[in-house]
């Protein structure tokens, strides 16, 4: 079946099989949070994006065989089920450094820009992007068979940027997208923390608009 990624909550996940990874999509809980669950092909080692709102869903797709937890920003609804879901699995947890402090679940792994996270022979870049939270941070694929997959948390949806409570801290992230997300690819595809997806592609033409906008 051809990957969607439009999930809705109490559906199915989705699911979309790369070369050297296989990506599942859930969508949980009452703010429609999104949580994928990446396998590494070659060993079955896996890492969940934000283990949010409701642990036995994800915990029905993870199984009880799960290495890495990574909290995408320090908002409650992206970890909400993250204390549930270690305890399940002894995963450790990770996110980025200075949004680690306002996650209730202790972090093992504390992330800096241009870190990078392995799940099993698959690698991640990190890139923390300032103004939705202080520390938010984005996660990179970059499939070598394919285009680049882009994890963005709430600091990128389709139609703009996340939520921003400062003109300051729209200026932030808008910078920071500009600079470490929008010089991948077109073909790059967009993973947000709620609703569809999209791709950097059909987001690009928008940057005049959102600048416009403002906060």
């Amino acid at each position: 079946m051809t990957y969607h990624g439009a999930v809705k909550v109490g559906g199915p996940p989705d699911v979309r099989e790369l070369a050297h990874l296989i990506i599942t999509k859930i969508a949980v809980g009452p703010y429609e949070n999104n949580a994928y669950l990446l396998r590494c092909r070659a060993t079955d080692e896996q890492l969940l994006i934000d283990a949010a709102a409701d642990a036995p869903v994800l915990l029905e797709s993870v199984g009880d065989q799960l290495a890495t937890v990574v909290i995408t920003h320090q908002h409650g609804d992206h970890w909400g089920a993250l204390a549930e879901v270690v305890a399940a699995t002894g995963a450790r947890t990770a996110a980025g450094r200075i949004d680690a402090p306002g996650i209730a679940v202790p972090t093992d792994l504390l992330l800096d820009d241009g870190d990078t996270v392995r799940v099993g022979q698959v690698e991640l870049t990190v890139r923390q992007l300032t103004g939705h939270t202080p520390g938010a941070i984005v996660l990179t694929y970059d499939d070598p068979q394919g285009h680049p997959h882009l994890f963005t948390g709430d600091c990128l949806f389709p139609g703009g940027p996340g939520r921003t409570t400062t003109p300051e801290e729209f200026s932030s992230l808008m910078g920071d997208l500009e600079t470490k997300v929008f010089q991948l690819p077109d073909e790059t595809w967009i993973y947000p923390g709620h609703g569809n997806d999209s791709t950097l592609g059909a987001e690009r033409p928008h940057i005049p608009e959102w600048w416009a906008r403002g906060w």
